[in-house]
């Protein structure tokens, strides 16, 4: 069994990457194999909605996604993390989910059953609205989405701030126990 943490911040080893390690450490205790996946660096090129997989299995933009698409529908459960961005999540984070949920919307919807959620990291403001956009996601795909102590939300600006976020770093840790708690039951 496998979680993915699949970071959308373009800042290598910032704090939204530091939350997703943190979480990602409370599955791995529970017996999980986790992965990490940083999308800063990568070619994540929006939709164009060309409906190449409607036909199949595919995507007509070559870009980084594709490979990603496939490890995500290998996992039993796939965390989505962003830093927030302008009151939003960031556009890498954002060309993924369109992408890949065209993808598995025309092809069997291979993410139905999984267990899935977000993490969100934000300097001050924002965090709420985040936090429900990447959820919607999950929830129109089919995802199995666990709660924790508090939404899964944490503050930080500069690298290594959300350390000193307390509350935030539990709510991630407790959301990483119940996901792993879920995903053990629901393979069962």
């Amino acid at each position: 069994m496998k979680v993915i943490g699949i970071v959308g911040s373009p800042r290598k080893n910032g704090n939204t990457e530091l939350l997703t390690r943190h979480t990602l450490k409370a599955i791995a205790e529970e017996g999980l194999d986790t992965e990490l996946i940083r999308l800063a660096g990568l070619e994540i090129k929006p939709c164009t909605a060309c409906m190449a997989c409607k036909k199949q299995e595919v995507c007509s933009i070559k870009d980084d996604l594709f490979p990603i698409y496939l490890r995500m529908k290998e996992a039993e459960g796939i965390i989505l993390a962003s830093p927030v961005y302008y009151g939003s999540a960031t556009s890498l984070i954002k060309a993924l989910m369109e992408r890949a949920g065209y993808i598995s919307h025309w092809n069997g919807e291979p993410f139905q059953g999984k267990v899935g959620g977000p993490l969100v990291v934000a300097r001050r403001s924002g965090r709420t609205f985040t936090f429900a956009q990447l959820t919607l996601w999950f929830q129109i795909l089919g995802f199995f989405v666990p709660g924790s102590t508090y939404w899964n939300v944490a503050i930080g600006r500069e690298k290594g701030e959300v350390k000193q976020d307390e509350e935030g770093l539990e709510t991630a840790w407790n959301f990483g126990k119940n996901m792993a708690f879920l995903i053990k039951k629901l393979s069962k």
